[in-house]
């Protein structure tokens, strides 16, 4: 029986997403009927000179795109030409009964944040109506405004004990949109820059479009080390150093107290900038103090309220030495004006009626009971967690590649990121994958994701994910 081979001539772009265009023309034209089997991965790979992993990959992006399912030790079928549709009319494809777990995206859990949403936007209404005051949220921000932000910023600051003038703070939509402020301000380009050398992704992004150069420095089980640091400002003058030290991303490691004053040494030593990204920091109510507190002079600190409230509540707050702060207000003027002052409100409610610390120990709970399951899904293996994290960073067994586990997981229906998302320097990635625990509604889903990553590791890798 002839096996389904697509015609990739005339296809642009790589292999792998010429091979899912192929297959979305193929079903859309009745080629392929739903239900109809795929060949193997080897065989598509034999028939069409590519590697294994050029169509494991294939197929993991078709399973992604709700064009085909994978079925455990059956094979790779054609979905319905509906599937699609009908998984986005139920809402979402994270939330389809049959479409892939996402642990790739690293989002707090919804729990009750659209009930408290509604009966907040309520009240607004009601207020606004007797005042006036709502119209005052769709205007530019006068001085007044203004003042009512920062006051909502100052009251964030104040959750992981960080005082600050209101001089020294800049509100802005999200820490992303903060880091970039500070990039904008405080860069030129042709300046180099320090990151972990697994760093949040999007850095490598602005530093590109920026013009800057970047260089990730190694980490220990303790975080960044000082003397990679210090090494580094020796021979060069590098602008400033980003990093994460609680929940860092991808490792999900804390830095020590002990290791935040080294590094802060290091920096006045080197008149060094730090930026500070804390956007974990509200979840963990041990965490060692900011870097931000031993050094307020040095270090510009992004928060926000993404990853303990809701990712939609776009309120980000930038803490910095005055002169640094009005650099970054110019660069929130440039880049977006200001931060939407409904947004702002609704913050500023939360945290003061409440709803913001019962919302964050709602998101703490859901972690701590998601990373009891994860520590029982991974025991015997490496995993890296911390009870109240979003995520976790699982080191991969002996012969197994992370590009390889990522995309047998998506033929199964699960996402992960690989290490080399995160990696300054890609080619020198550990064989590692981040797994995000919180975001997925369904604890029993979550449980068959963890599960079926497991099933996957303890089995021996195909010969052409070996590490050579």
């Amino acid at each position: 029986m002839a096996i389904w081979v697509p015609d990739l001539s005339g296809r642009r772009g790589p292999a792998y997403l010429a091979i899912v265009e192929a297959l979305a023309d193929d079903i859309a034209a009745g080629a392929l009927a739903p239900g109809a089997r795929l060949p193997a991965h080897r065989e598509l790979a034999d028939a069409l000179g590519l590697s294994p992993n050029t169509t494991s990959r294939a197929y993991a992006e078709a399973v992604a795109r709700a064009l085909v399912r994978g079925e455990v030790g059956r094979g790779t079928f054609v979905r319905a030409p509906g599937a699609l549709v009908e998984a986005a009319v139920a809402g979402d494809l994270r939330r389809d009964a049959t479409g892939p777990i996402d642990l790739s995206r690293n989002l707090p859990n919804r729990g009750a944040a659209g009930e408290h949403l509604a009966r907040t936007l309520e009240a607004l209404g009601r207020d606004g109506g007797r005042t006036g005051g709502l119209q005052g949220l769709l205007d530019y921000q006068d001085a007044a405004d203004s003042e009512r932000a920062v006051g909502v910023a100052l009251a964030w600051l104040a959750r992981v004990g960080l005082a600050a003038a209101a001089d020294e703070v800049v509100v802005t939509v999200g820490a992303q949109h903060a880091l970039l402020a500070a990039l904008l301000a405080l860069t030129r380009p042709g300046d180099l820059i320090l990151t972990e050398a697994l760093t949040y992704a999007p850095v490598k992004a602005m530093a590109a479009r920026l013009g800057l150069t970047v260089r990730g420095l190694p980490l220990d089980a303790d975080g960044l080390c000082p003397d990679a640091v210090d090494a580094v400002c020796a021979d060069h003058a590098p602008r400033l150093l980003y990093l994460t030290p609680t929940l860092q991303t991808p490792t999900a490691g804390i830095m020590p107290e002990a290791r935040r004053r080294a590094l802060v040494a290091v920096a006045a030593r080197h008149d060094l900038l730090l930026i500070e990204d804390d956007v974990f920091g509200p979840l963990v109510p041990d965490a060692p103090p900011p870097l931000a507190r031993l050094a307020p002079d040095r270090v510009v600190y992004l928060s926000s309220t993404s990853k303990a409230l809701a990712p939609g509540l776009r309120v980000g707050v930038a803490r910095a030495p005055a002169p640094l702060a009005n650099a970054l207000h110019g660069a929130v003027t440039l880049s977006c004006w200001m931060a939407p002052p409904l947004m702002a409100e609704i913050a500023g409610r939360w945290i003061a009626d409440g709803t913001a610390t019962r919302l964050t120990e709602a998101q703490r709970a859901v972690a701590r009971r998601r990373q009891a399951l994860a520590v029982r899904a991974f025991d015997g293996l490496e995993a890296r967690a911390h009870p109240c994290g979003l995520h976790l960073w699982l080191p991969l067994p002996t012969g197994w590649t992370a590009d390889a586990l990522r995309a047998e997981a998506a033929t199964r229906g699960v996402r992960v990121t690989e290490a080399a998302a995160f990696a300054v320097d890609p080619a020198a990635a550990p064989e590692a994958v981040r797994l995000c625990l919180s975001h997925e509604p369904d604890e029993d889903r979550l449980t068959r994701a963890l599960a079926t990553i497991r099933r996957i590791l303890d089995a021996p890798p195909e010969a052409g994910a070996l590490i050579l």
